[in-house]
């Protein structure tokens, strides 16, 4: 249902005094900013219609009103100005991520320390391989119970194993192995590894030991790890400087959650490979212990077929605005750092799309 401009007036200003006080909203206080060119009898009036409407709720009966997940989300859609970082934040950004850059890992963990230290609320950070496949194959003869099987992956990294057999090899079935290996299995996702590929495999090769099932079983570990994404996570300890987190059972199941790695981005969206900032509100969001939370997301190409995600975790009273900047302008420097991209055009480096995830539509 569409509401009128007044009341959206009204909702946003709602909404920006809760993130600043953590109090409950009163029609006085509305007043008070001076945005709105009516009495405050007549601002009671557009409060009691949005808490009918559902887009604010009363906690206690002579309480002010704080907004709903679906009063959040109205605002995050529609009524936020979108907010740039000051000239001295984006200085201090660029000197990190100027900074020279060390193994992947140790980045991306720095990343989630920044990006708590940047938004003070618990950050996420997670990589992944994107569709990294085996590039060449290597079966070195040792002797007559050893080889090692060596993989080039297309990620440019090395995975080898050293096989002790049972019984003699013949040096003949290693090298037949390897060309089919090479001519069957190179750039081949692991769900396309079947097991009706690997028994064609066996039989062409005219293997009766069981080397086959051995190689593909390795392969399909090396490529089941890669792709495995890495987490970490820093500030979790932030939580406790919110209002809404002052109960400890409810911030330990929240903080219990995030330091078990659950998760924070349905599957189906997580590191999908898009630029945009997204926004999870309350009940929107995968877990029961994330629905009193809201979750903003980023992520970026960091190279080598690796992408990046970085989650921060908050109230529903959370300045999404400025979260958001913050967020899209690390996530577009490490990008163009990491990931070779260009720079963004003068002024656009916080732009930002806000993605609604409900019953999987979208809305921007």
């Amino acid at each position: 249902m569409a509401i009128s401009e007044r009341k959206k007036k009204i909702l946003a200003a709602v909404v920006e005094e809760y993130i600043r006080t953590a109090e409950p909203v009163g029609s006085k206080a509305i007043a008070r900013r001076g945005e709105l060119s009516c009495s405050p009898a007549t601002i009671r009036n557009e409060l009691a219609e949005l808490v009918s409407l559902g887009y604010l709720e009363q906690p206690h009966t002579s309480a002010g009103r704080v907004p709903t997940p679906m009063g959040y989300r109205m605002y995050v859609n529609e009524l936020m100005e979108k907010q740039k970082m000051s000239l001295e934040e984006t200085e201090e950004l660029n000197r990190r991520l100027n900074q020279k850059l060390q193994q992947l890992d140790d980045t991306i963990r720095d990343v989630s320390r920044l990006a708590s230290q940047l938004t003070d609320y618990p950050a996420l950070a997670l990589t992944t391989q994107i569709a990294v496949t085996v590039k060449r194959f290597d079966l070195i003869y040792v002797d007559a119970n050893n080889f090692i099987i060596v993989l080039m992956l297309s990620n440019n990294s090395v995975k080898s194993k050293l096989v002790h057999l049972p019984v003699s090899v013949d040096q003949e079935l290693v090298k037949r192995l390897a060309a089919l290996f090479n001519a069957g299995f190179t750039g081949m996702e692991d769900e396309k590894i079947t097991p009706a590929l690997i028994h064609a495999t066996e039989r062409a090769a005219d293997d009766s030991l069981g080397l086959t099932a051995v190689i593909s079983a390795f392969v399909l570990e090396t490529l089941g790890e890669v792709k495995t994404p890495t987490a970490f996570l820093s500030g979790e300890n932030r939580l406790l400087n919110q209002p809404e987190f002052r109960d400890p059972d409810k911030a330990h199941r929240l903080m219990s959650y995030l330091s078990g790695g659950g998760r924070i981005l349905p599957a189906s969206e997580a590191l999908g490979g898009s630029d945009e900032v997204k926004v999870l509100i309350g009940p929107e969001n995968v877990a029961e212990e994330l629905k009193d939370s809201s979750v903003v997301i980023a992520s970026f190409d960091a190279g080598d077929h690796t992408r990046c995600l970085i989650g921060v975790v908050g109230p529903t009273r959370m300045d999404y605005s400025a979260v958001a900047a913050k967020l899209s302008f690390l996530a577009a420097g490490l990008s163009r750092r990491l990931g070779g991209g260009e720079a963004p055009p003068e002024g656009m480096h916080n732009k930002l799309i806000i993605k609604e995830i409900d019953d999987g539509h979208e809305r921007r």
